[in-house]
């Protein structure tokens, strides 16, 4: 499997440069300043190691713990804002009296927000750290749901909207980035799983909640929960996450700068090819996500309850693929093989809904479509883990910058997805399915054609890494 260099576990308080690696059976003191990876318990040696040393170790292992759950907040809190409001969408249709097409399009102006936040957040975080833009970013978030909360009409819901998809878009672009600073090679992509099972929980809890406030309020009331929720993470934030990003290794450039950045990110073909395929995943995922309201509840006729169990039970797999992915998968198989299987799997699974949707094989009741989004949603946990991590390993020395191309692909595919899923009406999964099967074979064919993972063997990988870092 390819790896990128050694990992690199910095602490979230102030960063420094790690110690050079000792000799080989040597037992190396703690660096008070490092915090230990997440996913392993270092080894003190309690004679050897002074007692300021080991105080320093105890608290470094709590530091990761935070970090690892303060991460998973800021990766949770999008699809938690944008799940929670899904079982409302029809309800919003009515109130607002504006039509379904136009009710979607909240859903692509806070999408096409995070889409293009993030080119501006990345290169910020890049030249700024990492713990400023994000507190901006949240709390300009919790302005702009409150005010979501506040519209009269659905212009102006989907200005608000857009307004919190751009702040909304720090935490997911920063996110990424801090996971970059502290980790790298399989190290990082076990972590993106792990941050795959706690951010999982938003789309399971979300709708529920959503469906569960609808009982005893309006959409409105959806909007209130997640302004609370987002002044809580903010605290949370401001209290826990510290910088990871030393002053030494920060770009002093502006605007011009950044782009010259990206511009050269770009200009990897591989890299390139990670950004797409995993674009065009995540536009496979949102397009079920703005259609399966209208699908389960319009066209099928479930309740909100029953719509918002069968998206839980879907996130359930995704989060499960994920960790296996992350457990056994990552250090056995190589994440190319996983992400490729991930994708040919996506693939299908939009084929079978195409059929069944159409009524080619005959009609088909809830059951079979809701299996077919079941293999479809969970396949996503081994794409989108696989793809950030093969793609931030190109890209040591500009985290933010990559992270910001990898959300921006993703987000501005997915707005553009969503509202096609409607085009054809409230009374037809159709559409749906066309977008699903289009962007899965886009997303094999940019895995194939542009990373071509047949030719870059792990060495060679490792090599390429390993070189952009020391530049």
């Amino acid at each position: 499997m390819p790896e990128s260099g050694p990992t690199r576990t910095q602490g979230h308080i102030p960063t420094v440069d790690a110690a050079p690696t000792p000799a080989p059976m040597q037992t190396p003191a703690p660096d008070p300043m490092q915090a230990p990876d997440p996913m392993q318990t270092p080894t003190v040696d309690p004679v050897q190691t002074p007692a300021p040393a080991l105080a320093s170790g105890v608290a470094a292992r709590r530091a990761g713990l935070l970090v690892t759950l303060v991460l998973g907040g800021l990766t949770a809190l999008p699809p938690l804002s944008m799940d929670m409001y899904l079982p409302a969408l029809p309800e919003v249709t009515g109130a607002l009296h504006a039509p379904a097409a136009t009710i979607q399009l909240t859903l692509t102006a806070c999408l096409a927000g995070m889409a293009f936040g993030q080119l501006v957040v990345g290169p910020m975080s890049d030249k700024w750290g990492r713990r400023r833009p994000l507190l901006v970013g949240m709390v300009v978030y919790v302005v702009a749901t409150a005010a979501c909360a506040l519209a009269t009409g659905a212009e102006m819901l989907i200005a608000f909207r857009l307004l919190q998809g751009l702040a909304g878009a720090a935490g997911i672009v920063i996110a990424r980035a801090v996971v970059r600073d502290l980790y790298d090679g399989i190290e990082m992509a076990r972590f993106f799983s792990t941050l795959m099972l706690i951010s999982g929980v938003a789309p399971i809890v979300g709708p529920l909640l959503g469906a569960q406030i609808l009982r005893v309020t309006d959409w409105r009331g959806v909007f209130h929960v997640l302004t609370v929720i987002g002044v809580l993470l903010t605290l949370v934030v401001a209290k826990w996450l510290h910088e990871t990003l030393p002053r030494e290794r920060r770009h002093s450039g502006g605007v011009v700068e950044a782009l010259h950045t990206m511009r050269g990110l770009l200009t990897d073909r591989v890299f390139t090819g990670y950004v797409l395929a995993g674009g065009l995943a995540f536009a496979a995922l949102f397009a079920y996500i703005s259609a399966s309201p209208f699908v389960v509840q319009e066209i099928y006729g479930a309740s909100p309850q029953t719509f918002s169990l069968l998206f839980g039970l879907n996130s359930i797999g995704l989060v499960a693929v994920g960790q296996i992915n992350g457990k056994l998968l990552v250090g056995r198989v190589s994440l190319d093989k996983a992400l490729g299987f991930g994708l040919v799997t996506i693939a299908l699974a939009a084929l079978a809904l195409l059929l069944m949707t159409t009524g080619v094989i005959g009609e088909v009741g809830l059951a079979p479509v809701a299996a077919g989004l079941f293999v479809l949603m969970s396949a996503m946990g081994l794409a989108m883990p696989n793809t950030n991590a093969q793609a931030l390993m190109r890209a040591p020395h500009a985290a933010g910058s990559a992270s910001a191309l990898l959300g921006t692909s993703s987000f501005l595919v997915g707005a553009i997805a969503s509202p096609l899923v409607g085009i054809a009406g409230e009374a037809t999964a159709v559409p749906m399915a066309v977008v699903q099967l289009v962007c899965a074979l886009g997303a094999v064919a940019c895995f194939l054609g542009l990373c071509r993972p047949w030719r870059a063997p792990s060495a060679q990988i490792t090599k390429i890494a390993q070189s952009t870092q020391s530049s």
